[in-house]
């Protein structure tokens, strides 16, 4: 692998560049991720498909999908680049542990990290979008599952500068990623389908007003949100402070899905994995509120459908989605504001 010490010690100072949904793919230093965007294009606007948020130059629409394997350990924060993913999913591995799943699209960060292994579990999430996937490498089993999914991968032996190791954080969790260089790197482009349906921020908000509520991950990985009605967004937390990125920024959604869902192989066992084909319970939260119902996917190139108990689609709001993959047992605890 090659790496320069002295580059990659200045990218991780000097923050998170991104090339946003607004422009080309042009390097930028980010200071203001939490600003809220509250404006939704007109209908005859173009949009970003991963996002629902305005994309008046169609830039999404000449990248493909990148999703970037992030640790989630306590050593890995601060974490870098979260805050500029169109989605996360955050899924249980060995031991209990999560792991991130951020999918790039709108904004590509030239740092992004820690970059940590694949999980049988993400070729149940790429499969639908495609595009790109980059990871530190993995037990075999795992590289053969992704290996089987429509991705075009990147890891340590194959990226190049894209990929670099940061000297101030011990290893392993101090591999980061260029998301602009590995867009780069990705050939032909295989634009992503929107993975939900939003509604404009003039139509009125649905189901019950939430507080804050709490993702009850085993093993220490608990995670909590309490709703900003100045933002508009859900604080995140994690290990019981702000999961804020290595800019000080708080991580800070716009909606969180939480679907229950089997874990073939048992949770935590490792080789295990979710089952992300069929159906189950899932709780939305989006605009302050809550809404229930289930989730379906009758197969795994196809993108999860999210529906009332009366069968009527729910829709969330434009902006970044968190979609945590919460195992058949483990509960959802909600406080009323």
């Amino acid at each position: 692998m090659r790496r320069s010490p002295l580059l990659c010690a200045a990218l991780v100072v000097a923050g998170v560049g991104v090339a946003s949904a607004s422009g080309a793919d042009t390097t930028t230093t980010t200071t203001s991720t939490t600003t809220p965007i509250t404006t939704t294009a007109p209908a005859h606007h173009r949009v970003a498909a991963l996002t629902g948020l305005p994309d008046p130059t169609a830039v999404t629409k000449r990248r493909s999908a990148l999703t970037i394997k992030m640790d989630n350990t306590p050593q890995a924060h601060p974490q870098i680049g979260v805050n500029e993913a169109d989605v996360v999913y955050e899924e249980i591995v060995e031991g209990g542990i999560t792991r991130l799943a951020a999918i790039f699209n709108s904004n590509l960060p030239t740092v992004v990290g820690p970059v940590r292994s694949v999980r049988r579990t993400d070729r149940e999430i790429v499969f639908p979008i495609g595009g790109i996937f980059a990871f530190s490498g993995g037990a075999q089993y795992a590289v053969a599952s992704i290996e089987t999914a429509p991705v075009k991968l990147f890891d340590q032996s194959n990226a190049g500068a894209a990929m670099f190791r940061d000297a101030k954080r011990p290893p392993p969790h101090n591999l980061f990623a260029n998301a602009v260089a590995l867009m780069k790197m990705g050939g032909k482009v295989h634009t992503p389908p929107a993975l939900f349906s939003y509604i404009s921020r003039s139509k009125p908000a649905i189901g019950a007003p939430v507080g804050s509520f709490t993702v009850n991950f085993e093993a220490g990985y608990a995670v909590s949100y309490q709703w900003d009605a100045a933002i508009h967004r859900w604080l995140r937390s994690i290990f019981g402070a702000p999961d804020r990125e290595a800019n000080g920024v708080r991580v800070t959604p716009a909606n969180v899905v939480v679907m229950s869902v089997n874990y073939i192989g048992g949770v935590g066992v490792e080789g295990s994995y979710a089952q992300l084909v069929g159906s189950g319970p899932v709780e939305i939260f989006s605009d302050g509120r809550l809404q229930k119902g289930k989730w379906f996917r009758s197969k795994i190139r196809l993108k999860t459908a999210y529906r009332t108990a009366s069968g009527k689609v729910i829709n969330l709001r434009p902006g970044q989605t968190f979609v945590e993959l919460l195992a058949t047992g483990e509960t959802v605890s909600v406080s009323a504001p």
